[in-house]
């Protein structure tokens, strides 16, 4: 699940989108839907309703919870 830019706060994309950059073989797989929702429940994902649409952004105020997780270097 990528997404470059990322897009944190304000910037975001629409949550269909989510899955566009991972292999055609896990879109749809009950694996990536099941990861998309423990990102919500650790509120690293936040969702919005934007142009009749789902949107979603990382939040912002658990960036550094995130690059933690995903054993980045922290970025501010």
């Amino acid at each position: 699940m990528t997404m470059k830019p990322p897009k944190w706060g304000n910037s975001h994309t629409e949550e269909k989108n989510l899955v566009k950059g991972l292999p055609s073989h896990l879109r749809g797989a009950k694996v990536v839907d099941k990861a998309i929702k423990e990102l919500f429940q650790l509120e690293f994902l936040t969702r919005l309703k934007k142009t009749g649409e789902w949107h979603v952004s990382l939040n912002p105020r658990k960036k550094e919870e995130i690059y933690q997780f995903l054993r980045l270097p922290p970025r501010m």
